[in-house]
């Protein structure tokens, strides 16, 4: 583990977001396992809220799929989602809110929930599986395609 990421590990243990996290992915009846860079991957999540392939608080990556099978259709998505675990270290607890506040800017200005969304952008959009098709009206995630809802 790298420098940077033992400062993040540290920082979002300090602040309280991977303690929250992994409590949500107990709740959400999720299996942990380390992963790379000091995170922690939940897998098995059982809850449909939030609507996401996967989502991160703290240095907890959750999905309601397991790791392989999800980073088979999005190579990149560790890394995508290691982002937002720096930037809980940067935001801390205003990271939740904002990212709130920001997803009906996003879908008013581009009429796609993360296209828009500032965080998301800085997470990096082609990691996170979010490519705009300008053959549709309205651009969506691919991985959350109503053909893959289980």
């Amino acid at each position: 583990m790298n420098f940077g990421s033992t400062v993040r590990r540290w920082a979002n243990l300090l602040n309280g977001a991977t303690p929250i996290g992994l409590a949500i992915a107990r709740l959400g009846h999720a299996t942990t396992r380390p992963g790379p860079d000091g995170l922690t991957l939940a897998e098995g999540y059982r809850f449909r809220f939030p609507a996401a392939s996967a989502f991160t608080i703290g240095n907890v990556l959750i999905t309601s799929r397991t790791f392989p099978e999800l980073t088979a259709r999005l190579p990149r998505v560790i890394a995508h989602e290691a982002r937002h675990s720096t930037q809980y270290v940067v935001l801390g607890w205003a990271f939740l809110p904002l990212y709130v506040l920001y997803l009906p800017l996003s879908y008013a200005l581009t009429r796609d929930r993360a296209l828009g969304h500032p965080l998301e952008i800085l997470a990096g959009l082609d990691d996170g599986g979010y490519r705009p098709d300008p053959s549709e009206p309205r651009h969506r995630n691919p991985v959350l395609s109503p053909s893959d809802k289980e």
